[in-house]
C-alpha cells in the first residue's frame, strides 16, 4: 500500500510537470529556496529570439519584504560584468584605436611587464583571457596596485609562468581594461558602456551607482554564522560620490569595477545575452559588435578553462549540454548567464543570497537553478 502511494505521487507530480511546466518549475524552485534560506532570485529563459519566461522570487529587501522584479529589480551581477567591458573594448577594436596584440604597457602609462619575463609583450588578448600571467595578490581596486612607482611590491602582481603560456582568473586585467576603454574612447568608462552598449540595446543598468535610481537595487545577503542570520552587505551599492568629485581620468576607473560592478535587472541581462546569441546582433537587429568580433569572444584560448575573451565555455553546469556565457559571485550574490552552443536557448539567473558560507554550497545555486531551468523550459 506504501509503495502504491509513493508510486501515485510521483505521478502525479509528474502530470503537474508536463501540463503545467511554470507551475511545477516554480515549486520546486520555491523548495529549493526554503532549503538553503535564499532570500530572493530572479530568472530569464530565453527561445527563438525572445524572453519566454521570467520570474521573480522572494525579497529584494529582507528589512522591507520588497518583492523582486526580474524587469526592475538592478542586481549587481559580480563578474558577468567583464564581459561587457569586452564588448566595449571590441568596438574600440573594430574602430581601429587597437588591436588584441597591442602591448598593454603603451596604454597604461607605465610598464605592464612580468619581471621575470620583460622581453615579453603583454597583449589585451592577454588581459581579456585571464593569461596575461598578472594574479590579484596585491589588490585590484586601485591601479598602484601595479604601478611601479606607486607600489614597491608591484612584481608580486606576476605570476611565475611566461605571459600568454598560462591562466589565472584575474580581476586586476579587466579594470586595466576598463581604464584603457576610458582612454581610447575619451569617454568616463561607465558613460562609454551606458551609450555603446546598453542605450543601443535599450536596457537600464550601469557600473556608476550614483546615476541609478537605488530604489531598485536588490539587496546582497551573506550568511552570519554566529547569529544564524542572514546580513546585508552593505558595500555592494557603496556610493562613489566622493572618489568620482576627485576623479582622475583614465587611471581612477576601477572606481566602477569594470570587472565586476554592472548593475541590470535579470530580463536587461537576458536581453543583452541575445546579442551575444546573436554573433553581435541583437533580435531586432541592432548590431553591437561585428560577427568576427564577437566570434572572437566566444573563441577559447585556455584548456582545460576553456575561456575566451570574458566568455567561457561549460559543459558542467548542465550534464550534456554545452553552455556559453559566465558566472559571477560576490558580497553573497551568484549569477549566470549561459546558453546553449547551438543557440536553442539561454538563461539567466540572479540569487542575492544563501545560509552557508562553505565554499562548495552558495556556488551549487547556480548549477540548481540552471538545470531546473532546463529542466522545465528548454528539454
Amino acid at each position: 500500500m506504501k509503495n502504491l502511494f509513493i508510486t501515485s505521487v510521483i505521478l502525479l507530480a509528474a502530470s503537474v510537470a508536463c501540463r503545467n511546466p511554470q507551475q511545477a518549475f516554480e515549486q520546486e524552485i520555491e523548495a529549493y529556496r526554503a532549503s538553503v534560506r535564499n532570500p530572493g532570485l530572479a530568472v530569464a529563459v530565453v527561445k527563438g529570439g525572445e524572453i519566454v519566461y521570467s520570474a521573480g522570487f522572494g525579497s529584494a529587501s529582507l528589512e522591507e519584504e520588497i518583492p523582486i522584479d526580474p524587469e526592475r529589480s538592478l542586481f549587481r551581477i559580480a563578474s558577468i560584468s567583464k564581459s561587457f567591458s569586452a564588448t566595449s573594448m571590441m568596438q574600440l577594436i573594430e574602430a581601429g584605436k587597437v588591436s588584441l596584440d597591442t602591448d598593454v604597457s603603451t596604454l597604461a602609462g607605465f610598464p605592464i611587464r612580468n619581471p621575470k619575463y620583460p622581453e615579453k609583450v603583454i597583449t589585451l588578448e592577454m588581459l581579456l583571457s585571464h593569461t596575461s600571467s598578472l594574479n590579484d595578490s596585491q589588490g585590484y581596486f586601485v591601479l598602484d596596485a601595479v604601478n611601479p612607482a606607486a607600489n614597491p611590491d608591484w612584481a608580486k602582481c606576476y605570476n611565475d609562468y611566461e605571459p600568454g603560456a598560462g591562466y589565472e582568473y584575474c580581476n586586476l586585467n579587466f579594470n586595466l581594461v576598463g581604464t584603457f576603454i576610458e582612454k581610447l574612447s575619451g569617454e568616463r568608462f561607465d558613460q562609454y558602456v551606458e551609450h555603446h552598449v546598453l542605450e543601443p540595446l535599450g536596457l537600464y543598468g550601469g557600473y556608476c551607482v550614483d546615476s541609478l535610481d537605488a530604489s531598485r537595487f536588490v539587496k546582497l545577503y551573506y550568511y552570519d554564522e554566529k547569529a544564524d542570520a542572514m546580513k546585508e552587505s552593505v558595500d555592494a551599492y557603496a556610493p562613489r560620490s566622493e572618489r568620482i568629485a576627485n576623479y582622475t581620468f583614465g587611471y581612477d576607473t576601477p572606481v566602477f569595477s569594470p570587472t565586476g560592478g554592472m548593475k541590470i535587472s535579470a530580463c536587461h541581462l537576458a536581453r543583452y545575452m541575445m546579442m551575444h546569441m546573436g554573433w553581435g546582433t541583437a533580435p531586432d537587429g541592432t548590431r553591437i559588435i561585428s560577427e568576427e568580433s564577437s566570434r572572437s569572444m566566444q573563441t577559447e584560448r585556455s584548456e582545460p578553462e576553456h575561456y575566451g575573451l570574458a566568455i567561457e565555455h561549460n559543459d558542467e553546469l548542465i550534464p550534456g549540454v554545452q553552455l556559453v556565457g559566465h558566472t559571477g559571485g560576490a558580497y553573497g550574490l551568484r549569477s549566470a548567464m549561459f546558453w546553449a552552443e547551438d543557440r536553442s536557448f539561454g538563461l539567466v539567473m540572479l540569487s542575492n543570497g544563501s545560509d552557508k558560507e562553505d565554499d562548495d554550497v552558495p556556488i551549487q545555486v547556480i548549477p540548481t537553478v540552471l538545470n531546473l531551468m532546463y529542466k522545465y523550459f528548454c528539454r
